[in-house]
Parts: C-alpha cells; structure tokens; sequence
C-alpha cells in the first residue's frame, strides 16, 4: 500500500509540474499566414520543415519584407539570430502532427505564442 500511495504522489507532483511549465506567460504573440514564398528558403530551395516555414515567414516579414497582407508583426524574431532558435523553440513547445502537416503541405493562417523558451503554434 505504501508503495502504491507513493507511486500516487510521485504522479502528482510531475502532473503539476506539467501544468506550472504550461502555465508561463507568453512574451509575445503573432498571427501569420504561411504563404508560398514561406515555403522557400531565402536561396531558393524547398523547405520540407514546418518549423523551417515558421523561421522563413519571420525572415520574409522582417528582413525582406515579404509578408502576406494579414501576417501581424512581432518583437522577437526581427534579428536573425533570433530567427535561428525558432526550430528549437518549436521542438520545446506544441504543434500537433496535423498543424505541421497544414503547414508543410499548405497555407494556413496560424498563430503563434512565444514562450522565454518554446513557441506554441495553432491553425486559425
């Protein structure tokens, strides 16, 4: 019984860890459309990655100037090197196998929080 009951607590302290990470305040928030020139990097080549799209629409709105008439502006991504932590930031947070494969193989309007860390991507 006292094993089973400390089985239980271990469980609870890590859901609540869980829920306290989930919990952060995002530091900034956008809303993009993932257009075709997205789809390609700055060289030419396809990208096959949604969280490479994600870097490329950052880079086109904020270094080339190539945005989608409905893609909002953001106070994170605007130097490249801060551009270069969207895959990882990506991989940290949330995108659901479905939101990837929009991306990928369309051109969804999505929004993104952005996290100290990680980056949250849902489909509007």
């Amino acid at each position: 019984m006292r094993v089973f009951v400390s089985a239980v607590g271990v469980s609870a302290m890590l859901l609540l860890s869980a829920a306290a990470a989930s919990a952060e305040d995002s530091i900034d928030s956008y809303c993009a459309t993932m257009g075709e020139q997205d789809h390609f990097a700055s060289d030419g080549y396809p990208l096959k990655d949604a969280a490479q799209i994600i870097r490329q629409d950052r880079a086109n709105y904020h270094a080339f100037h190539n945005r989608d008439s409905d893609d909002d502006s953001d106070g994170t991504f605007g130097s490249k090197a801060s551009r270069a932590r969207i895959e990882q930031m990506v991989r940290r947070g949330g995108m659901g196998r479905e939101v990837r494969s929009e991306i990928v193989n369309g051109n969804p309007y999505i929004c993104v929080d952005v996290y100290s860390n990680s980056i949250e991507v849902l489909i509007q």
